[in-house]
């Protein structure tokens, strides 16, 4: 296969087809209950107004015609998404007051328990109604689980659906499997390997990342000292990169062979590649590393309603037709990127990924590689931790 037309494809929707059925009765059936459950209370004198309308504001994949089409035609709704690839930019929209626009969410883990609830920017959800869709997830997101609750245990604030291990990535035909994970993140401080690897645009990601490199967890507060250690490392980092691009950009040097690794990078990143058969490519989970002794770093989404005070009755019924087993199948292989999802604990959902679908998501050891990963969480001082690595890229000139 030609580098242009992998590079085309990466970016291309997977073609699948997804009918769900839900009329418009059992959709008021379902609010009105909620209404009367308590969490949504307030909510109902909305409905009518928004009731075919649907705001979400998402990472990619949720923004797919493949997933939007069928729910659309279904409640013969408006459904806008709008993609955004950071999270504190989405909450700081919601800040703004963009609650007013907003009917779902979508971002990484932490935030939902940590920042968005106790800021009074999205609404619980009624538990009762939606924690049996956890008893068919994998094992470890059964109910309670910690990420989609609040702090005190008693709100249920979001659903799971996405996740995967976000490290970095190498060619195993220059790089073993075995080297990069027994190496782990002292990878990116050997000399030798410098102008053979690239970085992805993610500052977030890459914070963390440096932070591994210099041996220091980057989800505590931090010293003097471990941030001179995370600067040096920064411009260590940018320095010995031979590239600093998108996802698609790194993808395409490491087939063609100009870098051998990349990070910040993982299932999400390298599955388009390993879809097209480049199997050779693997994201790749360190065996230990600084954060009480994991290696890796994993994502789990959660989308939450938010607090619209005019909120469309939709939100909660999206929420429920992407946990159907064919919908979870086609979030798991939207737009370009392919990922595992937490609906694969059903076996109506597993047996719909193809051999080669579980291939392109590293099925084989998705579950030793989360184990080995700590969860994607805040870190405490990265306003100063961002400012650092600020200054050593623009090193590179």
């Amino acid at each position: 296969m030609s580098l242009a037309r992998f590079k085309t494809k990466a970016r291309q929707e997977n073609r699948g087809t997804i009918m769900m059925k839900f009329s418009r009765r059992h959709m008021m059936q379902m609010m009105s209950a909620a209404t009367l459950a308590g969490p949504l209370a307030g909510a109902g004198s909305a409905f009518a107004a928004r009731e075919k309308e649907l705001n979400i504001l998402c990472w990619e994949g949720y923004n797919s015609s493949q997933v939007l089409d069928p729910f659309r035609s279904s409640q013969g709704a408006t459904v806008k998404a709008e993609s955004l690839t950071n999270d504190p930019t989405m909450i700081n929209r919601l800040r703004a007051g963009e609650t007013k626009i907003w009917d779902l969410i979508n971002v990484n883990n932490p935030w939902a328990r940590k920042v968005m609830a106790p800021a009074g920017l999205i609404k619980p959800l009624p538990r009762t109604e939606f924690e049996p869709f956890f008893d068919t997830m994998l094992p470890q997101f059964k109910a309670p689980y910690q990420w989609a609750m609040s702090e005190d245990g008693k709100d249920l604030l979001g659903m799971t659906q996405r996740f995967g291990p976000y490290s970095f990535v190498v060619n195993t035909d220059k790089i073993s499997r075995s080297t990069a994970e027994e190496q782990g993140w002292d990878l990116f401080n050997d000399a030798s390997l410098a102008g053979k690897y690239g970085i992805q645009e993610s500052d977030d990601w890459n914070v963390f990342d440096i932070f591994m490199v210099a041996g220091i967890n980057p989800f505590k507060i931090h010293s003097e000292d471990e941030f001179k250690a995370f600067s040096a490392a920064a411009e260590k980092v940018f320095k010995g990169a031979k590239m600093v691009g998108d996802m698609a950009s790194l993808n395409q040097a490491l087939v063609s062979g100009e870098i051998d690794l990349y990070m910040t990078g993982g299932t999400y990143s390298i599955s388009p590649a390993r879809a097209d058969g480049y199997a050779n490519m693997r994201a790749i989970t360190p065996l230990k590393g600084p954060i009480d002794g994991k290696g890796g770093i994993s994502w789990i989404e959660i989308t939450s309603v938010v607090n619209n005070p005019d909120i469309s009755p939709l939100a909660t019924e999206f929420l429920k037709y992407v946990q159907a087993p064919d919908v979870a199948h086609t979030v798991a292989f939207a737009e370009g990127t392919f990922n595992p999802v937490s609906q694969m604990g059903n076996p109506k959902c597993l047996e719909l990924f193809t051999k080669d679908e579980l291939e392109a998501i590293q099925w084989d050891s998705l579950e030793e590689e989360m184990e080995r990963s700590a969860q994607y969480d805040i870190v405490p001082d990265y306003d100063k931790a961002l400012e650092l690595m600020t200054a050593a890229k623009r090193l590179r000139g």
